[in-house]
């Protein structure tokens, strides 16, 4: 996988705090870690705000199939 230079300036005590969590072999895979984590994170949120829809429709609302509710009791009763 490509790499790329990050310069920044961070808060040393989060910093401290961060590398004592795991004994990282370098900043560098911490920041990989934290990194991965933010889009993981934000990841996890897109999928909960899709759900979201399901919490706006109840089971039991008709559209142009059906419902969903009786889908699901037809399909767990064979």
């Amino acid at each position: 996988m490509p790499r790329e230079r990050v310069s920044t300036t961070v808060d040393e005590c989060v910093l401290a705090h961060a590398r004592g969590l795991r004994p990282w072999k370098n900043d560098a895979s911490l920041l990989d870690a934290a990194l991965h984590a933010l889009v993981a994170t934000h990841r996890a949120a897109e999928l909960d705000a899709a759900y979201g829809t399901y919490d706006e429709h109840p089971l039991d609302e008709p559209d142009d199939w059906g419902d969903l509710q009786s889908f699901r009791h037809a399909a767990g009763s064979s």
